[in-house]
């Protein structure tokens, strides 16, 4: 079932908030975008963490069923959204220093 999809459609829709708009923060086209709206499991959380940017919503919304309200004007990228952010910038150091040490290797194997 498409829950995570189908609850990112309804608060776009209610924001107003295009596919249009939504694909270009995205830099996906249109058509893929509504994929992402249609099958959930095309996310990633790179592009779920842009999704909850724009559309100003706790990530916890798009998991669970019940969450309650949050006050007018509150800060929507609260203490769960950052966690995430925060494990998901240093899986991606991690990445980037296991690429760069996969290109010294290479180099090294190129220069022999």
């Amino acid at each position: 079932m498409n829950v995570i999809g189908q609850k990112i459609k309804k608060l776009r829709e209610e924001k107003g908030i295009t596919q249009e708009t939504m694909a270009l923060h995205l830099d996906v086209t249109q058509s893929n975008y509504g994929r992402l709206e249609k099958d959930d499991r095309r996310l990633n959380v790179v592009k779920l963490l842009k999704i909850v940017q724009i559309l100003d919503v706790n990530i916890n919304y798009l998991f669970n069923e019940i969450v309650s309200e949050s006050e007018p004007g509150e800060d929507m990228f609260n203490q769960a959204n950052k966690e995430v952010y925060d494990i998901l910038v240093e899986s991606l150091k991690a990445e980037i220093q296991h690429l760069k040490e996969e290109i010294n290797f290479l180099r090294v194997i190129v220069k022999s």
